[in-house]
Parts: C-alpha cells; sequence; structure tokens
C-alpha cells in the first residue's frame, strides 16, 4: 500500500529561509503564527494526513459513494469517522475570520495544510476544501444576515459548502445557462434546474450543505450578464439556527468517473429550491469569481500534491527495487542486482519530478503570500500590486501545476514497471486522481487563453511588467556572482524568451487572433517554466548563502537542492526555446486544415 509523508521540513525552508515569512509579521494574524508555532500547526497537520487520511485513500477509491434510493448518498465508510476527527482539531477554521468563529491565521498556512490533505487524500480533501471556497464567496458578497445564518457552522465544518455551476448543455460558456429564479415575494426565490458534476454536492459527512448556485431571475439579461448567485441549503434554516425542512434540492445520479471515487460528483436537481440572493442581481459571476478564483489555486495544489506522494513512493521503490547492474559497474555486490535508482534513465525521471515538486511547493508558498498581503495590508499600493500577482498566477499555477503533476505521476508509475499498472500498488491511483485536475475549475485550455487574451493587458499590462522588473532585478543584481552563474544565466535566457513570446503577441495577435488562440497553451507552460526557474533560483541564492556561512547541520540539503537547482537549469528550462519556435511560429497550421479534412 502507498505511503506519505509531509514534506514539513522543505516547506519550512521556503518559508523561513527563502521567502522569509517573519517580515509579514506586520499583517493581521501573522504575529499570531511565528515560526515555531507555523512548524508545530504543520507537523499536527502531517500526523493527521500520514495517519488518518492516507490510510483511507486507497479503501476510498475502491468503495466510492453511493446513491440510495431516497437520493441520499454515502461516502465511503472510513470518512465520515476522518472527517469528525478534522472538525474536532479545528482545522476547518485555521485562516477564517474570527468573528465567524476562524483563528485568522495566514491563508499561506491553509495552502500548505491543503497539499498535504491533497497527497494524502484528494478525494476526501475536496468536501473541506469546497467548504472554504464557499465561505470565501459569502464573505466577500453575501448580505450580513446570511453571513450569519451560514458562517459560524461552514467555518465549524458542521455544514459543509458547494459551488453550482455547470449544466448539461454548458460548461465554460456560462452565457448559455438555463436554470431559473423566480421570486417567491417574501425575499427568497424559487430556483428551478439540473446542474451536473457538482463535487461533494451530497454526502453523509455534515448536517447540511449549503449549495451556492448560478441562476437566472426571470427577465434578466441574457448571456453572462444576467447571472445571479444564490445561497441553497440542503436544509432549510430556522430563524434559532436549527435545522429546519427539507429544501426541494436533490440528488439525481452520481457521475461514474475516472478517479477520486471517493468524492461524491453528484447530477443536482432543483425542483423550486429556496434560495437566497448573494451579492446583486445579475451579478452572480462577480461573486462567484471569489469561489472559483480559490477553487483554482487549490487545484493547482492539487497537481503538486499528487505529484509529491507519486515521488515519495516511486522513490521508495526504486531504492528496494532491484534490477541490472549500474554501467559503471556493481554498486550492490551483495545482492544478484542493483538497486534500479541506479540507471540514469530512471534518475532523469526522479529528477524531473523532484525539481517540480520543489520549485512548485515555492511557486505556491509565494502566491499565497501574495494572498495574504492582497485580503490583510493597509498599504493600498501593496494590495494592488499582490492583486495584480494573483490575477496573472491563478491561471499558470492552475494550469501548469496540474498538466505537469499529471505527467509526473505518470513518470512515476513508470518507475514501478509492470506493477505500476497494477492497482494493489496505488500508482495507478495517482494517475486517475490527478488527469481532473487538468480539466475542473476551468480546463488548462481556458487558464491559457485566460492568461493570454485577459490577463496579460490589463491595467496596460501592469502585472507582467511587474514580474518582468521583479525576475529582470534578481537576474541583474547577481548575475556578476560566479557561484550563481550556473542558475541566473538559464533564467535570464528563459526570461528572455517569455518576453519575446510576449511582444509577439502583442505585434502580431490583433490582426489575427488566433494567433494569440494557437499560442495560448505553449505560453501558459513558457511562462510556467520561467516561474519555476525564478523560484529555483531564490532557492540556489539561499542554499548558496547558507553553505557559505557553515550550513549549521544542513550541509547535505543544501547541497542537494544545488544540484536539483542545477538539474531543473539545465533538463527542463531550456524547453522555453521550444514554446517560443512553436508560438511564433503562428495559427497558420493550426487552423489551415478544412474541417472536412480532418
Amino acid at each position: 500500500m502507498p505511503s506519505y509523508k509531509a514534506p514539513v521540513d522543505d516547506v519550512m525552508f521556503v518559508l523561513r529561509d527563502v521567502l522569509n515569512i517573519e517580515r509579514y509579521n506586520n499583517l493581521p494574524g501573522f504575529a499570531d503564527a511565528p515560526l515555531d508555532m507555523i512548524e508545530a500547526i504543520l507537523g499536527e497537520s502531517a500526523k493527521l494526513c500520514e495517519e488518518v487520511l492516507a490510510p483511507i485513500n486507497r479503501e476510498g477509491d475502491l468503495e466510492g459513494c453511493k446513491r440510495h434510493t431516497d437520493g441520499s448518498v454515502t461516502t465511503p465508510k472510513s470518512f465520515k469517522a476522518a472527517y469528525d476527527q478534522y472538525v474536532e482539531g479545528g482545522w476547518n477554521g485555521l485562516t477564517t475570520d474570527p468573528e465567524y468563529g476562524g483563528q485568522g491565521l495566514p491563508y499561506t498556512l491553509g495552502a500548505v495544510v491543503n497539499e498535504f490533505m491533497s497527497s494524502a487524500n484528494m478525494a476526501w480533501s475536496m468536501y473541506p476544501g469546497l467548504t472554504l471556497g464557499a465561505v470565501a464567496a459569502l464573505q466577500t458578497h453575501a448580505s450580513p444576515e446570511i453571513k450569519r445564518t451560514y458562517l459560524p457552522r461552514m467555518i465549524e465544518g458542521k455544514w459543509t459548502g458547494t459551488m453550482n455551476l455547470t449544466e448539461p448543455h454548458c460548461g465554460t460558456d456560462l452565457g448559455m445557462l438555463k436554470t431559473k429564479a423566480v421570486p417567491n415575494g417574501d425575499g427568497s426565490y424559487a430556483i428551478t434546474g439540473t446542474k451536473i458534476f457538482i463535487s461533494a454536492g451530497e454526502h453523509d459527512l455534515a448536517d447540511n450543505i449549503v449549495h451556492l448556485v448560478l441562476a437566472r431571475i426571470e427577465g434578466a439579461p441574457a448571456g453572462t450578464k444576467g447571472i445571479s448567485l444564490f445561497v441553497a441549503p440542503k436544509y432549510l434554516v430556522n430563524e434559532d439556527g436549527s435545522l429546519g425542512e427539507r429544501n426541494k434540492v436533490a440528488c439525481g445520479s452520481i457521475e461514474h468517473k475516472m478517479g477520486i471515487h471517493g468524492n461524491s460528483t453528484c447530477v443536482m436537481n432543483y425542483d423550486g429550491a429556496k434560495a437566497w440572493l448573494v451579492g446583486e442581481a445579475n451579478r452572480g459571476l462577480n461573486a462567484m469569481f471569489v469561489m472559483m478564483n480559490e477553487a483554482r489555486l487549490g487545484v493547482g495544489i492539487q497537481g503538486l500534491a499528487q505529484s509529491e506522494v507519486a515521488y515519495q513512493n516511486a522513490l521508495a521503490y526504486a531504492k528496494d527495487r532491484i534490477q541490472g547492474r549500474s554501467l559503471t559497474g556493481v554498486k550492490a555486490a551483495d545482492k544478484p542486482a542493483d538497486p534500479i535508482i541506479v540507471h540514469p534513465d530512471v534518475r532523469r525521471n526522479l529528477m524531473s519530478i523532484k525539481a517540480f515538486n520543489e520549485a512548485a511547493r515555492a511557486l505556491v508558498l509565494w502566491t499565497a503570500l501574495k494572498s495574504d498581503v492582497a485580503h490583510r495590508s493597509d498599504d493600498a499600493k501593496a494590495r494592488q500590486s499582490a492583486d495584480d500577482h494573483m490575477g496573472l498566477m491563478t491561471p499558470v499555477i492552475k494550469g501548469v501545476l496540474t498538466d505537469m503533476g499529471f505527467d509526473n505521476t505518470v513518470k512515476a508509475q513508470q518507475m514501478f514497471g509492470g506493477h505500476g499498472y497494477i492497482a494493489e500498488w496505488g500508482m495507478e491511483q495517482f494517475v486517475r486522481d490527478a488527469r481532473i485536475a487538468q480539466i475542473y475549475e476551468g480546463a488548462n485550455g481556458i487558464q491559457a487563453l485566460d492568461l493570454v487574451g485577459r490577463k496579460l493587458g490589463r491595467d496596460g499590462g501592469r502585472a507582467i511588467t511587474a514580474f518582468f522588473g521583479e525576475v529582470g532585478a534578481f537576474i541583474k543584481d547577481h548575475e556578476a556572482d560566479d557561484g550563481l552563474k550556473a542558475y541566473v544565466t538559464p533564467l535570464k535566457a528563459a526570461l528572455g524568451h517569455l518576453q519575446q513570446a510576449t511582444m509577439w503577441f502583442m505585434q502580431n495577435a490583433l490582426a489575427k487572433p488566433d494567433n494569440a488562440g494557437a499560442g495560448s497553451y505553449d505560453y501558459m507552460h513558457l511562462f510556467g517554466l520561467v516561474a519555476l526557474g525564478y523560484m529555483w533560483a531564490l532557492q540556489a541564492k539561499v542554499a548558496q548563502d547558507k553553505l557559505k556561512a557553515g550550513a549549521n547541520g544542513s550541509t547535505e540539503h543544501m547541497n542537494a537542492k544545488l544540484m536539483t537547482a542545477s538539474f531543473f537549469m539545465q533538463r527542463m528550462l531550456p524547453e522555453t526555446g521550444a514554446h517560443l519556435a512553436r508560438i511564433t511560429s503562428g495559427a497558420d497550421t493550426v487552423m489551415g486544415l478544412p474541417v472536412e479534412a480532418f
């Protein structure tokens, strides 16, 4: 059976030494989380993930969820006890608003816990993960009355939340949405329609499920301008906060899907369900985007998380499995063959995953800190800069981390040979679970179009200009340092490729929009490689500085950081050149073939 160990030490290295999280102690919540407390919290989270969630991941996959004749759904038998333990530990309120019962600690800390839980048990982790996204949307847009009614129980974890967007005939194009909302005359609405692919739509983990639903009020404008957001609970809530009668919303069926079997992905039928407007009428997408952006970052973390747990198990197998002899001579003379980790191609796969994981983790934490600044700083300029960063990086983190994360689960599976294809080893589950992350919360092709079509030009290119400025300043400050040239010189070349690609779009996309569409996916990955390369350059500088200062017992760790950074710079970052070549080839070969010739 697969195992998992939360990478607490690597997280602490990034937070303490690379990002210097103590610089943010002026922000609300940060002073309450000094480094020793952060490490203690992450240690306790690691125990929950390693000892409670990871051991039930495979049985959850095998058992799945079951819908009963009355429309109720039961999750895998071990999930409820694990969820109760999670709630009792107060984990759901870790980073949420103290006004409604949360602990108010940094969102960055929550991002780490999210990674650990997703690695340990991705299907299970989606139940609380979706709830926190719903909390964020209600916190930002709901009325005080709705907040008082729902947020305390959701933050406690006694109630969970969902996001209801997709319909059978429309996914990304929400302007085609048909679910309707009719005023009841008492301030509430009656919602009627069908939603599909609703993760955690019905289950037995919590007392109530709070659905956030996109619908069109009768008479509203067509398209996206006429969409509103509503809160429709599974059980109506009485004035005293107790649960009342069952609302007219039910699970019509559970989707039979490739992975994440332990999460109940439901068809939800609304038959005049009572609901209340969240935010302004016809402005529902604005409100839902709060939840969608939270979810997209969370999905990017899922890509990293599956890559990490797959890597850990592939590494353990590569050290134990003996096959063949090393090309440079026998390494295990007391055995009939050497462990497969001696072989260069095995090392290539393992190093590729390791180099991604450690850079992706730094990128996630860097961006999580920006989120904390955007939501907690009293400096308007700092908030704007952080918000710019979030907008720019969200599609990159969602798209690149899930694409590469899935690829890495396949690489890890490959390390097992035929055993990787056999279910009992668990590697094929990581592959199946990781696959959905490339699809939901906006398929990755949509993320690429969002990056190129919306994010690059927003506010006159302010966000991308700031990114170029920060990475360029690091390069300028350190390119004369002989010890860092191996990291700075490749980063400079890659940044140049990204700048060339950006300029090419500016010169060629307006006259021929298909150029942007044809090149957007390569641009997203080009951007992602540069961002990951920057994270490695930062880590390499810290590692070098620590070694110069004596390393204080971390010599082996710091040398490993430098070697992994070198691998990334030499073997992975040069792919930016191929992405640039594809981008600048334009759209002619992509769009030139007549439809009937396919």
